[in-house]
């Protein structure tokens, strides 16, 4: 780990991370806010603000640096050449750990909604008894497409737990929760863009105490040019914990609410982005089908093979309502499990999520953003609801 600690701190009460990769555009706007909560709210409290790095080409590491604080500052990275979310956080829990620090959080480094109250917010359950806080925040109804469809109703369906934004990115936890975190197996996928998801499903498997905070919106950079990557180390992730710890869901349960711990008056806005065309994103998924499918089709059930062939090589056109993706998503979990191909299991499940994707975009053009997130809670309740499903799949096993 590289690291530069100009003011030598060797103990904090309190650590603030900002991963990064190239951020140099926008990471002294969310350092200055970070600074002035921790100012506002946790004077009387040793803090630092730490940027966790992936050796930045354009220089994220000299402008957190030489952005004006009072709180003090560390710089950490990752060699030259090793990329990933995961590998900085990795490095974040380790600073933390190495600095005895008993409440801490992560924000990202591209937010433009970021204010003083999130720190607060974040910070002050920990502080008073909580080990893993999560975010609720209004976004851009096209926003979070892999937590709408993929991790929010898993986590909610298979797990039982009802967590608005598994993998938001924003999230603040205490040191016993570090510790955890890194006594456990970490898969490759958790050192880049699984690393939310493998910090929430072990906060789950933990036992530790959980809460939920809402920050009004969440305005950033769009994740679209990373779907792809993201998807894929995303489900992996969640695939391999969902397998390997079975007996936390294998069985019948009942579903909890983690706790709303605190709630902040922001003024909520959302981000004025491009129209997204269904159409491409639909083209996606139909030229990706064909080469994915024929890898896994002997796998799948008549039930679905009949509507997926329907749909992407006769007709040609993609409507994959929340009944069929809910079924999708159960068959190939359960096929994720058994099977040895596990590669082309994940990439068919992505191309199914395009597809999904471009149904929900197109159903979601008339209606706002409320209206959207209702359909989205919707969808996770169903997969609560027919959970069974996947038992009885296991099962048949």
């Amino acid at each position: 780990m590289i690291e530069n600690n100009p003011k030598k701190i060797k103990e904090a009460e309190i650590v603030v991370g900002i991963p990064s990769f190239n951020e140099a555009d926008n990471i002294a706007f969310v350092t200055k806010q970070v600074d002035k909560g921790l100012q506002k709210y946790f004077s009387q409290k040793t803090a630092v603000i730490i940027n966790s790095d992936n050796n930045s080409p354009d220089n994220t590491g000299k402008v957190f640096l030489q952005t004006k604080t009072k709180t003090p500052k560390i710089y950490i990275s990752t060699p030259a050449g090793q990329q990933g979310k995961g590998n900085n956080l990795r490095n974040l829990f380790l600073k933390v750990k190495d600095l005895r620090t008993r409440a801490a959080m992560t924000v990202d480094a591209d937010l433009k909604s970021i204010t003083p109250e999130w720190i607060r917010c974040l910070l002050e359950p920990i502080i008073k008894e909580y080990d893993f806080v999560t975010p609720i925040y209004l976004r851009h109804k096209h926003d979070g497409s892999i937590t709408n469809h993929l991790v929010y109703p898993l986590i909610y369906g298979v797990l039982g737990y009802n967590i608005r934004q598994p993998i938001g990115g924003d999230m603040s936890f205490s040191g016993k929760m570090v510790e955890y975190w890194l006594k456990q197996k970490w898969p490759p996928t958790a050192r880049s863009f699984g690393i939310d998801v493998f910090m929430t499903f072990n906060a789950i498997k933990s036992g530790f105490k959980l809460g939920q905070v809402d920050l009004s919106s969440k305005i950033h950079k769009s994740s679209l040019p990373k779907l792809d990557k993201m998807f894929l180390e995303v489900a992996e992730t969640l695939f391999i914990f969902l397998s390997i710890n079975k007996n936390l869901w294998q069985k019948e349960i009942k579903l909890k609410n983690p706790s709303l711990v605190c709630q902040t008056n922001n003024k909520v806005q959302f981000p004025k982005i491009p129209p997204i065309d269904y159409k491409e994103i639909e083209k996606t998924a139909l030229a990706d089908f064909s080469d994915n499918y024929g890898q896994v089709k002997k796998y799948i059930s008549h039930e679905l093979r009949k509507p997926l062939e329907k749909m992407f090589l006769q007709e040609k056109s993609l409507e994959i309502d929340i009944s069929l993706w809910t079924k999708i998503v159960y068959q190939i979990l359960c096929l994720y499990q058994t099977e040895s191909n596990k590669e082309s299991i994940i990439k068919l499940l992505r191309t199914l999520y395009f597809g999904r994707m471009a149904t929900a975009i197109k159903e979601d053009s008339n209606r706002t953003e409320a209206e959207s997130e209702k359909i989205t809670q919707t969808q996770a309740l169903h997969f609560f609801e027919t959970r069974n499903y996947l038992l009885s799949l296991i099962s048949l096993k």
